[in-house]
């Protein structure tokens, strides 16, 4: 039987690096900041996700197009918090809590982090609709 060993230990400077591409990732959000989405986010990343029983299955430029259309802060209360980041190797996984998205509307998504040539890029956004409003422009694009 094969013996394996872990040289994985608590990396600081990778947590760091992973909550930094996260909120800049929803910085690009809340802005509508294309370019911050672009750094944060890896050009094949996808988002999924529903509201009202309508899914959002697809690539991640559908999320960039909603953001600068209808920036998550642009009714100025808009905050977010990384809640937990669990990694293991180049993996990585974070939790974020979202409120005040268009003024009133909640989320909380999750990310896989993703170190690919050594630089972390956000691969997948999976997200839950938790309460408040959406304004009708928003849901109608």
């Amino acid at each position: 039987m094969a013996k394996y060993e872990s040289h994985e230990r608590f990396d600081i400077d990778s947590y760091d690096q992973i909550h930094q591409v996260v909120d800049l990732g929803m910085k690009g959000a809340a802005e509508g900041n294309l370019a911050k989405l672009r750094r944060a986010f890896h050009e094949e990343a996808r988002m999924f996700g529903e509201v009202f029983g309508r899914r959002y299955d697809e690539p991640i430029r559908a999320f960039f197009d909603l953001c600068k259309a209808h920036p998550l802060g642009q009714r100025g209360r808009y905050r977010s918090r990384i809640v937990s980041i669990t990694r293991v190797g180049d993996a990585a996984m974070a939790m974020v809590a979202e409120d005040g998205c268009w003024r009133t509307a909640s989320f909380v998504d999750f990310f896989t982090v993703t170190r690919i040539r050594g630089a972390w890029k956000i691969t997948n956004k999976t997200f839950v609709y938790t309460g408040g409003k959406i304004p009708r422009e928003v849901l109608s694009d």
